[in-house]
């Protein structure tokens, strides 16, 4: 999302493709070899420099896995900003990206968000015209419950591979609806019960948004609790040689789900300060792990 610039419809700049060559090669250096992207990032123009960036290193596009999402238009004039999952409109997408990626084909294509009014018929009419033309090798969603999920593979003959769904030690709703089953709080709790246990049964991999929680805990903390946590990573990091961003990841890799975090930084110091979450399997023990959850909690489990 960090790569192509501003927001606005000012086109990229040639430091902006110099820039995202520097996080792709600090990505590479950290044994990171799939790229996560969407039509909208930068209006399109995180697609368009990282194109760029295949276009000046041959051979990379053989390297790695892409990845990228579409069912999200912005706000334009009089027009709200909305979900669009109608079949044409997915294949155009992907079209429209396959162009700034100039690539001949995704690895994986996502459904960014819900769109209440899609016919999962058309949707997948959709998926599988693009599947049969070698323009997709598989498709996932994002942002989607287990029942919208199992709604829509009803209709297809290929399995979903992937949802991405925000997940991190501050973003807890997916791990604390497993234990505000039969409490007060549960009401408050928005994550889709039985989500995560869809995925892990189904072979659905799990894809964590926002891992690093913007900084939270890792330089960016606004309340206690956040500020007692960040000093708990600190030690942790100390103690296992290791950066305060990977023990971050751990904490979700250490999930028995199978968490893959989507790390969403574009600065390179700080995409290989995440290197060790690659070359080393998650370093926390039972009750570590609990400590992180706890502290960012800001109270007792109940």
């Amino acid at each position: 999302m960090g790569l192509g610039g501003t927001w606005d419809s000012a086109p990229y700049r040639p430091a902006d493709i110099d820039a995202a060559e520097a996080a792709v090669q600090a990505a590479l250096d950290s044994g990171i070899t799939a790229f996560d992207h969407a039509d909208i990032y930068r209006n399109g123009k995180a697609e368009a420099v990282f194109g760029e960036v295949l276009a000046r290193t041959p051979g990379l596009r053989e390297r790695i896995t892409l990845q990228t999402k579409c069912g999200i238009r912005h706000g334009d004039g009089e027009r709200p900003g909305m979900y669009d999952l109608r079949g044409d409109r997915v294949v155009r997408c992907v079209e429209e990206s396959l162009t700034r990626l100039r690539t001949d084909h995704l690895d994986v294509l996502l459904l960014h968000r819900p769109d209440p009014l899609a016919d999962p018929r058309d949707v997948a009419k959709a998926l599988t015209s693009l599947q049969e033309q070698g323009l997709v090798r598989s498709f996932g969603v994002s942002n989607m419950s287990a029942h919208q999920i199992a709604h829509l593979q009803s209709h297809l003959d290929f399995p979903l591979v992937a949802n991405q769904l925000e997940m991190s030690l501050k973003s807890r709703d997916w791990v604390e609806a497993g234990v505000l089953v039969n409490t007060s709080g549960a009401a408050a709790n928005g994550f889709p019960a039985g989500t995560l246990e869809h995925c892990v049964d189904h072979g659905i991999r799990l894809q964590a948004w926002g891992p690093l929680a913007q900084g939270s805990f890792s330089g960016r903390a606004e309340t206690e609790a956040e500020r007692a946590t960040s000093r708990l990573v600190a030690e942790l990091a100390e103690r296992k040689g290791t950066t305060p961003e990977t023990v971050l990841l751990w904490w979700l890799q250490r999930h028995p789900a199978g968490i893959v975090p989507v790390i969403g930084t574009a600065n390179p110091e700080r995409i290989r300060a995440c290197g060790d979450a690659v070359r080393r399997a998650p370093e926390l023990g039972h009750e570590e792990w609990y400590e992180l959850w706890v502290t960012a909690r800001g109270a007792a489990l109940p």
